[in-house]
């Protein structure tokens, strides 16, 4: 129930496929929008172990080629495409580099995202567009021209990167909860779609996770005031490996972690009590605790430099915020 969302992470070792399970992917071709860090990346240099097609897009060339040679030293192979998801030209050019290159395209995943922190009126609506344009027009497009191609195909997996917000909408986050709540009801309708219309072999899968340590926080737009950060995060393992087993065995949704399902839960029976302790949980986190930062756009209009790894030491770095406090 609510009190679920209270609970601090006592850590969750993540579990790695079995033989089978990396059989079954060997050979497969992944698309990864938004690969050049944190959930994406995690996917992109893992699926280079189990020996898959991996093509692998974001805004930054020069992160893109690293991760092309992980996977290409882990024993898979890489195609990397620079382009912006929400430029519905970039998904076509990154449709036809996919299908030219592997024939064919098994499982397409939707993860590029940016968010914006702060109290709704005093982030700027130009933010506020482009976050949509990215996090919700840019599933629209890139979920098109994958059913169009699946279509084609006879078969094939969409993953879209929700989150819990998807169902459970935090304060200081509107602007990113409306569009993790839109890509949830996007993918619910296409699924109706499909199945009303006899494509029984192409699934989409909404994937959502508590927030968890990666450079989303880095990257975001932030007008809060305070460093961004949240609670009881977890590690992106959890979630790197909860979409490749989803990439296999493929079902509408799946909330990751016992947070995230707990959260979901809570939401379902007791909605606006939920709301309000998740409320009031990230106001004392981001509001009152967190040490000054100034205004940012983050990485909503051009990317960041920085923060290119899967897992972006905020949970560290919290640690030691929360230990100088004492200290004073």
């Amino acid at each position: 129930m609510a009190v679920a969302i209270t609970i601090v992470s006592l850590g969750c070792a993540t579990s790695k496929l079995g033989k089978p399970g990396q059989q079954k992917i060997n050979g497969k071709t992944y698309v990864i929008i938004g690969a050049s860090s944190g959930f994406g990346r995690g996917v992109a240099e893992e699926l280079g172990r189990y020996k898959a097609n991996v093509v692998i897009a974001a805004r930054r060339e020069n992160d893109l080629e690293e991760v092309a040679t992980n996977i290409r030293n882990a024993g898979g192979t890489a195609l990397v495409v620079p382009m912006d998801i929400s430029k519905p030209e970039d998904i076509e050019r990154l449709t036809k580099a996919a299908v030219d290159k592997y024939g064919k395209i098994d499982v397409w995943i939707n993860m590029a995202g940016v968010g914006a922190i702060g109290r709704f009126w005093d982030i700027p609506i130009a933010d506020q567009a482009r976050l949509v344009d990215i996090n919700l027009k840019g599933f629209i497009y890139a979920s098109h021209a994958a059913v169009q191609l699946f279509r084609s195909q006879g078969y094939g997996t969409i993953i879209n990167m929700g989150s819990i917000e998807s169902h459970n909408p935090l304060a200081y986050h509107a602007s990113y909860a409306a569009t993790k709540g839109g890509i949830l009801n996007l993918s619910q309708a296409i699924n109706q779609e499909l199945r009303l219309n006899g494509y029984k072999k192409i699934k989409i899968v909404t994937v959502q996770p508590w927030a968890a340590d990666t450079p989303f926080w880095r990257h975001a737009a932030n007008y809060s005031g305070g460093t961004p950060r949240m609670a009881a995060m977890d590690p992106p393992e959890k979630v790197v490996n909860a979409v490749i087993r989803m990439s296999l065995r493929p079902r509408k949704e799946l909330a990751v972690g016992w947070k995230a399902k707990g959260a979901k839960f809570s939401h379902r029976i007791l909605p606006h009590t939920t709301e309000r302790i998740s409320g009031n949980i990230i106001h004392r986190y981001q509001i009152k605790t967190a040490p000054p930062a100034p205004d940012t756009s983050g990485s909503v209009f051009k990317p960041m430099p920085a923060g290119t790894g899967v897992d972006d030491g905020v949970r560290k770095r919290m640690k030691a915020e929360k230990k100088a406090r004492k200290n004073n």
